[in-house]
């Protein structure tokens, strides 16, 4: 597995695993998210769609990191996902706390701030 990490203008960080999302590279995602967590970035997209297969060391890395953004006050979104990725997060019901999105910038949306009306911001 491969991860690559970049950082959008408004202060979200993308970080984009790719091949197969296994023990093997799990431990190198859970590491990623958690020093850019140390770091203070804590809005997170982890961009799915170089991923081909998703085991449960890989959701456990991608719980982990929602949890430890939560816990920092950020947030952690997953985005573009494969039909078979998708597929394992309903069969976990983990679609539900991961909660999947289409693409990057629909993941995006979800993690500007708000202004005072409870709109967030384009």
């Amino acid at each position: 597995m491969e991860l690559s990490e970049r950082m959008t203008d408004d202060g979200i960080s993308v970080v984009s695993p790719s091949g197969r999302l296994t023990m093997v590279g799990a431990p190198d995602l859970r590491e990623m998210v958690s020093s850019l967590v140390r770091d203070g970035r804590t809005r997170l997209v982890v961009d799915l769609s170089g991923v081909t297969f998703l085991d449960s060391s890989g959701l456990g890395a991608l719980v982990a990191g929602l949890k430890s953004a939560r816990q920092a006050g950020g947030d952690l979104r997953i985005a573009a996902a494969s039909e078979q990725v998708l597929l394992v997060l309903k069969l976990t019901s983990l679609d539900r706390v991961l909660e999947p999105h289409a693409s990057v910038d629909a993941a995006f949306a979800e993690l500007r701030p708000r202004d005072r009306r409870g709109r967030r911001a384009r």
